[in-house]
């Protein structure tokens, strides 16, 4: 952005890219795709109409719309124009939109046709105004020049999720720019584009920070409309895709398909996290694609990557996630509760004063797991502070329960619950 070079905002990454790789795809679904150019141009387009309908820097927005590419438009224009932007599950019922946007205390909801009947309603109740989403743009909103704000900082909130945690009330955790940007960001040395694929649905942190991470490369994010085996090996084949991350559910369907029947020599990178990764499964991975680096990662939708365990070391360090993510910092509390610190932890829960000051304590954020760290310094998820069973005097994990059952004969997958 015009004067903001030295600023690590996103709307700036989005300009960038544009200028230096015009015409490489940003974005695919399926048959449709969007460069760079086309990209940065949406949310100059995006910017300017929001703006005249009266959305400003600082402002929230929720958006309840189907996954397509036009969500990533509308996440680079709200990022450009300095608003935020809370994605909500498109799947929500009219009560249950209203029950999780109100969180976000919005000023603004938008929706798409699916939704186009009952978006009023809900913004109504909400307090919020609503715009619809797919509409043809006025001429006269059109803008030659791009869209800047001089005021707009890298410290100013980006985006806002909605996570329930394991209260199940739901909360709004609030990133700013530089948070996204440095959970991104892949180093200067990067030497080719990353192509992602992604599995998770366009209301979730997961798919904007793989796709960020991979338009730092100056790559491109593959959406698929639902996360099938299917879909995702043949996203792979179709976009030559050298990266996958998969959470350890789908990648046990994606072992079960006939991978032969796919080319997916392009891969280098497959990714795992978000819960607990059997060694069995990690062995099979390896097994399967010998040829690209497997990686374990632990956090949340607060601190990002907290770690990381790399591929030299998944196969001899069963049941650990890793070593601290780079730019952090992990130890643990006097109960075993595994606590962050790094410079891209949320900034807040949106309104809940408390819930904040609960989570974010001397600049750590306290996750609730418990944990544990082996001679070298790697850490272990052993369960979590609310779950601990109490019996006979002794406090159990459920997921010391689990592993040693898991291991027994005839039994596929286990879960206790205190």
């Amino acid at each position: 952005m015009k004067g903001r070079s030295g600023s690590l905002l996103i709307g700036h990454l989005l300009r960038t890219n544009a200028a230096a790789v015009p015409t490489r795809v940003a974005a695919s679904l399926e048959d449709e795709t969007i460069t760079h150019a086309e990209l940065d141009r949406a949310a100059d387009r995006w910017a300017w109409r929001l703006h005249a309908e009266g959305v400003r820097r600082g402002d929230r927005v929720v958006g309840w719309m189907d996954a397509d590419l036009e969500v990533l438009s509308l996440f680079a224009g709200l990022s450009r124009l300095g608003a935020v932007f809370a994605p909500l599950n498109s799947a929500f019922t009219p009560q249950e939109a209203i029950d999780v946007a109100s969180v976000a205390q919005p000023g603004f909801l938008i929706v798409d046709d699916q939704k186009s009947d009952v978006g009023e309603p809900v913004a109504q109740s909400i307090g919020a105004r609503s715009i619809a989403r797919d509409i043809e743009v006025e001429p006269e909103l059109v803008h030659p020049e791009p869209y800047e704000d001089p005021e707009l900082k890298e410290t100013d909130p980006h985006m806002l999720f909605f996570t329930s945690g394991s209260t199940g009330r739901p909360k709004g955790v609030v990133l700013s720019h530089r948070a996204n940007y440095l959970r991104t960001f892949q180093g200067v040395f990067r030497d080719r584009p990353e192509i992602s694929v992604c599995m998770f649905p366009l209301f979730h942190m997961a798919p904007f920070t793989l796709a960020l991470a991979a338009w730092q490369t100056r790559g491109e994010i593959v959406i698929v409309p639902r996360a099938t085996a299917e879909a995702l090996l043949a996203s792979v084949e179709r976009r030559r895709a050298n990266r996958l991350y998969c959470i350890p559910a789908v990648w046990r369907r994606i072992l079960e398909a006939d991978l032969d029947a796919y080319d997916l020599s392009s891969l280098d990178e497959i990714d795992t996290g978000t819960s607990a990764t059997p060694i069995e499964l990690v062995r099979s991975l390896k097994q399967h694609f010998p040829t690209a680096s497997l990686r374990i990662f632990y956090g949340s939708t607060e601190t990002g990557s907290a770690t990381v365990l790399a591929d030299a070391d998944v196969l001899d360090r069963h049941g650990s996630v890793g070593r601290a993510a780079p730019g952090g910092e992990i130890r643990l509390a006097d109960d075993g509760e595994v606590c962050v610190r790094s410079p891209y932890l949320m900034d807040e829960y949106l309104g809940d004063p408390e819930s904040t000051a609960t989570a974010l304590r001397d600049g750590f954020f306290h996750t609730g797991d418990l944990g544990a760290f082996d001679a070298d310094g790697f850490l272990s998820i052993v369960g979590r502070k609310k779950e601990i069973i109490r019996t006979g005097g002794e406090s159990v994990s459920p997921g010391e329960v689990e592993d040693v059952l898991a291991n027994l004969p005839g039994i596929g997958e286990v879960a206790v619950v205190g």
